[in-house]
């Protein structure tokens, strides 16, 4: 377990780095457009000649703009990538020999594309990311505990889903029992997912470009995110494993 665990945070963290770059390059462009826009129009709405009564030396930024898009990107994405991928090490190692006799790296994939699935786009596409300048300040409470609900709410929900199909895979075959299993998730969270509140803050005359190309980019952040992972995570085990193999053999 320690061996899986370390190699899952080694994987998490290649995985956060990758993510990151790929957030920096893609996503950030989008979240200037829109910091732009806010401030545009917070400066629209203040009372005309305003700015001439500013005292002489103006409030700065703790952090800037600069700084938050890099070394905070980065430490953010890649704290995240090793908590994700410690947490994946130890999923890896519940459901490795229960998923029939694949090998680690197979194992790994299958987990990574399920984990994607369930923790990060059936929620996102309930209650999608969005940019700065989008949701009101009073809200953000609210949201945010709706979208993490949400989240264990699938995640238990895809958890169930798992176990119950392993055991009509042992009656129906692995095919069948899995069609029915995911069958089940999406029909169990399809109801939940109508009958929570949806959330629409995004205001007019909003860019619809700028808010598609900010969650495109999220969506695409979390796919490097998770196939980096199962990739990276899936090649150590096999090789940990294997290692393990052969010194109990000999």
């Amino acid at each position: 377990m320690r061996t899986l665990l370390v190699r899952g945070m080694l994987a998490g963290l290649v995985a956060g780095v990758l993510a990151t770059l790929f957030a920096y390059f893609f996503g950030e462009p989008s979240v200037d457009a829109a910091i732009g826009l806010e401030g545009s129009a917070a400066h629209s709405h203040s009372a005309p000649g305003a700015h001439e009564h500013a005292p002489a030396e103006a409030e700065e930024e703790l952090v800037t703009r600069g700084v938050q898009s890099t070394v905070g990107l980065l430490t953010g994405v890649g704290l995240y990538g090793v908590a994700v991928g410690g947490l994946f090490s130890l999923a890896f190692a519940f459901v490795y020999g229960r998923l029939g006799t694949l090998r680690p790296r197979v194992t790994a994939a299958l987990l990574a594309g399920g984990a994607f699935v369930v923790v990060f786009l059936v929620p996102f596409l309930k209650y999608p990311g969005n940019p700065p300048a989008v949701g009101q300040a009073g809200t953000i409470g609210s949201r945010t505990s709706l979208y993490f609900g949400f989240v264990a709410l699938s995640l238990l929900v895809g958890i169930l889903a798992a176990a119950f199909g392993r055991k009509l895979a042992d009656k129906l075959g692995a095919w069948r029992g899995g069609l029915i299993a995911a069958g089940g998730y999406v029909v169990l969270i399809g109801v939940a997912a109508a009958l929570l509140p949806s959330i629409d803050e995004v205001p007019d005359g909003f860019p619809g470009s700028t808010l598609w190309s900010f969650r495109v980019a999220s969506v695409g952040t979390q796919v490097v995110l998770w196939t980096a992972l199962g990739l990276a995570f899936g090649a150590l085990a096999e090789k940990a494993l294997k290692h393990k193999a052969a010194v109990q053999a000999a």
